[in-house]
């Protein structure tokens, strides 16, 4: 898990209207990421499912992306973040999710493309921004964007949800969020994607903000 991609779950989960329960694929802990890599916090008063395909820090339920053991239309939204690049069969997959989700549910998504070989346990897979778009085509509405080289992401990031019109999710605010941790993470700044929520967002705002995050 990196810093860049909780950011990136917190706007969805701040700006978002997710539903519960909330399950997370690949949420296996790896060694020196324990409790680093906790994406609950995000998520407190919605049930949450940790899931991987191995047992350890961080997993309720040992699921397979590839044939997920349960119902159809059961979960509300699905978490992948940096984690296909280890599926070996990524659209099966993404099927999967589909179907398993409610519908109105959303799957957020990240990966990589620029990046390093990293084995946990096997490394399959890199992907581009339209590869993305590709793979989140059969939801109904979907969002794509990458941080990185226009040529050559370091990081692709995605969301899908199902079911549902277009023109029926107000996705300005996430959308907006979203902006700004791109140019947070751009290098051409010092400053991290919280010091920028004020000077872009209107006062009533910025108190709402501030009373959720420091919920959390």
């Amino acid at each position: 898990m990196r810093e860049i991609i909780k950011d990136y779950v917190e706007i969805a989960s701040q700006t978002l209207p997710l539903m519960e329960p909330v399950y997370e694929f690949g949420a296996l802990q790896v060694p020196g990421q324990e409790g680093f890599a906790d994406l609950r916090r995000l998520f407190r008063g919605k049930e949450y499912v940790g899931c991987d395909m191995r047992e350890g820090p961080g997993v309720d339920r040992v699921l397979n992306l590839h044939n997920i053991a349960l119902p159809s239309e059961s979960v509300g939204t699905v978490l992948i973040m940096d984690t296909l690049e280890h599926v070996e069969f990524f659209r099966e997959a993404v099927k999967e999710v589909h179907r398993i989700l409610k519908p109105g549910g959303a799957a957020i998504v990240s990966s990589v493309m620029n990046f390093s070989i990293h084995n946990f346990p096997y490394d399959y897979w890199r992907f581009t921004p339209e590869g993305f778009k590709s793979l989140l085509s059969i939801f109904s509405s979907s969002f794509v964007d990458f941080l990185g080289e226009e040529t050559f992401p370091h990081t692709v990031i995605g969301l899908g949800f199902k079911s549902v019109r277009e023109d029926s999710i107000n996705m300005d605010e996430f959308i907006k969020h979203v902006g700004m941790w791109k140019q947070f993470n751009s290098g051409a700044s010092s400053k991290n994607w919280r010091s920028y929520v004020k000077p872009f967002t209107p006062p009533i705002v910025l108190d709402l903000y501030r009373k959720v995050v420091s919920s959390l």
